[in-house]
């Protein structure tokens, strides 16, 4: 770094202070609606699936499962709970086939 430099510089005052005027507001163009339906919603910092933003429409339980089962689809990484349910959904499947 220079020995004259002075650091970091900001004009948060200057740009504090600026009152914007309804010719600017006017260049500002309308965000469609499709700019929305593809952002990301957050929540504690992580993002939300979609899937979660729109309601539960799976009841949530609270169900002891052996730890080793928990261990082997939790090192699946994310989605391991989806990958659970499809197991689970599997094997109903497997006994309606009966």
């Amino acid at each position: 770094m220079k020995e004259n430099a002075a650091g970091l510089k900001s004009n948060f005052p200057k740009s504090d202070s600026h009152e914007i005027s309804q010719a600017e507001y006017d260049e500002i163009p309308e965000l469609p609606a499709e700019f929305f339906a593809e952002g990301k919603l957050y929540r504690n910092g992580r993002p939300v699936k979609r899937s979660a933003q729109r309601g539960h429409k799976k009841p949530q339980l609270a169900v002891r499962i052996n730890r080793e089962i928990v261990e082997f689809f939790k090192a699946h990484g994310e989605g391991w709970q989806a990958e659970l349910n499809a197991v689970l959904q599997r094997h109903v499947d497997s006994k309606h086939a009966v």
